[in-house]
C-alpha cells in the first residue's frame, strides 16, 4: 500500500451527467448558469455536453446550441462526450474543447447497447478515432475501459477481462503512437465495492506497475466515496465526479442508475484527510444548491446540505 497522494485531480461531469438522463426540458440558459458557476469553484475541466443522437437522448438535444453558449473562463477546459464519428465530427464543429481518447467496454452486452457496436467492432472504431485525432492536431490523454468493474446485463466483470481491455487500450495507442497520460476504469453503473477495486487495480498494476490510473465511479448503491478510499490508498490521484451526485446512465438496464460520485462530497472528504483538491469548497457548496434550482428537485449530495465544518474550525 502506498502513501496518500499529496493532492488529486478532478473532472467534473455534473452537467454532462445530469443533462443527459433528465426526462424534463430544462432552458439552455440555466445550463449555461450551472456551468458557469461550476467554473468559479477552481475545477479545471468541465464535461458539458454529449454529441449523441437525441432521439435516444433527448436531453441532449441542444448540445450544439449550449456549447456554443458557455462564456468560458480561462485555464478551464470545457469538453464533451460522442460515441461515434458523428458526435466526434460535431465537437469538431463546437467551440469545446476536444479531447481524444480511446473508449472500450468490458462488458459485451452494454457495449452493444449503448453504442450499437460490440467489442471487436468498438476497437475498429477506435483506430478510425485514433486516425481522425490525428488529421485534427488533437492530442490523445486517456484511455477509457467503461464497466470495469460489473454490468447490469452480465453480472460482476471477470478481472482478467479487465485486464485485457486495459492491454487493448494499450495496444491501440502504441499501434497509432500515441503516449496515454493512463487508463480509467469505470464503475459505470455502480458494481464496484473496496475490495474489488483494491483487487482489478492490483490486477492491472501486476501487468503494468507504472501505468497511471484514473476512476469514474457512479454512486448506484451508496459506495463510491468507499471505493475512492480504498483507490486513494493505492495511490490513485484523478476521479470523475458530478456536482451535487447529478446524472446516471440512460443505457444502464436500471432505473435507479445513479449519478458519479458527488464532487462536493469528495472535495469534503479529501480536504479533510489533507489531501488538496485545488477547489474552493463553499463555492462548490452554493453550485451544487443552484442545481438543485436548475433540475427543479432535492439532489442526492450530502455536504451540500450538512455544509462543510470552516464555520466550527474558526
Amino acid at each position: 500500500m502506498s502513501d496518500l497522494p499529496k493532492r488529486i485531480a478532478i473532472n467534473e461531469e455534473g452537467p454532462r451527467e445530469g443533462f443527459q438522463i433528465e426526462p424534463n426540458p430544462i432552458p439552455v440558459s440555466r445550463k449555461v448558469e450551472l456551468i458557469e458557476a461550476l467554473a468559479e469553484t477552481g475545477l479545471k475541466q468541465i464535461d458539458c455536453v454529449s454529441f449523441v443522437n437525441p432521439k435516444r437522448v433527448p436531453g441532449m438535444a441542444d448540445a450544439d446550441e449550449l456549447a456554443a453558449a458557455i462564456r468560458k473562463k480561462v485555464g478551464v477546459r470545457y469538453t464533451g462526450l460522442w460515441l461515434n464519428q458523428q458526435g466526434l465530427e460535431r465537437a469538431y464543429a463546437s467551440p469545446l474543447d476536444v479531447v481524444g481518447a480511446i473508449r472500450v467496454t468490458a462488458s459485451e452486452t452494454f457495449s452493444t447497447k449503448n453504442t450499437n457496436k460490440n467489442i471487436e467492432q468498438t476497437l475498429e472504431e477506435q483506430r478510425a478515432w485514433l486516425k481522425s485525432y490525428a488529421e485534427h492536431d488533437v492530442q490523445v490523454e486517456w484511455g477509457y475501459v467503461m464497466t470495469a468493474f460489473g454490468c447490469n446485463y452480465e453480472g460482476y466483470m471477470p478481472i482478467p477481462q479487465v485486464v485485457r481491455m486495459v492491454g487493448e487500450v494499450l495496444s491501440l495507442a502504441s499501434e497509432a503512437g500515441v503516449s496515454l497520460k493512463g487508463v480509467y476504469l469505470a464503475d459505470t453503473v455502480g458494481w464496484a465495492n473496496p475490495l474489488l477495486m483494491e483487487r482489478t487495480i492490483g490486477a492491472v498494476r501486476e501487468s503494468w506497475p507504472d501505468l497511471p490510473l484514473a476512476l469514474h465511479l457512479h454512486d448506484t448503491r451508496g459506495t463510491g466515496l468507499a471505493n475512492v478510499y480504498a483507490a486513494l490508498k493505492l495511490g490513485v490521484a484523478k476521479y470523475d465526479s458530478s456536482c451535487a451526485g447529478l446524472g446516471g446512465c440512460p443505457f444502464a438496464g436500471h432505473k435507479g442508475a445513479a449519478g458519479n460520485i458527488c464532487t462536493e462530497d469528495l472535495v469534503f472528504m479529501c480536504e479533510e484527510m489533507g489531501i488538496e483538491t485545488g477547489v474552493d469548497l463553499e463555492k462548490l457548496i452554493e453550485a451544487a444548491h443552484l442545481a438543485e434550482s436548475v433540475f427543479g428537485r432535492q439532489l442526492p449530495g450530502k455536504v451540500m446540505r450538512g455544509g462543510s465544518l470552516a464555520r466550527y474550525k474558526a
